[in-house]
């Protein structure tokens, strides 16, 4: 049993939810599939986390599929692994993605001028 594990009281059930909070925040990256480079898209994250990030496509992606995500901004690229693939309206999907190298620093990022069009 873990350290956290022995530490909690009888009646407390097993852990749910996430460590660290996502913040609501609109960047423009391009997200590439690594299976197909020529997927290549500009979108916007809906929200961040230092271990992942929920992003909007215009396709569906399979849970584990993998993928390069890209700021606009110039910050260094980072590979996800989709986690879920979620239909929204007007053909598009919600992907919730991991991140499996290292944590992302999001405030450092600027705030987007404008939304992109045909993205709610």
């Amino acid at each position: 049993m873990t350290r956290f594990a022995q530490s909690r009281r009888p009646d407390q059930g097993p852990f749910d939810g996430r460590i660290e909070k996502r913040l609501p925040t609109s960047v423009p990256i391009y997200l590439v599939s690594l299976e197909d480079s020529r997927t290549r898209e500009r979108t916007l994250t809906e929200n961040v986390s230092p271990q992942g990030v929920r992003v909007i496509s215009k396709r569906s992606w399979r849970p584990g599929e993998e993928s390069l995500i890209t700021p606009l901004t110039g910050k260094f690229p980072q590979v996800g692994k989709v986690i879920y693939c979620l239909p929204e309206a007007r053909d598009r999907f919600c992907l919730g993605m991991e991140f499996r190298d290292r944590v992302v620093k999001w405030a450092s990022f600027p705030a987007p001028k404008a939304r992109l069009p045909g993205l709610k």
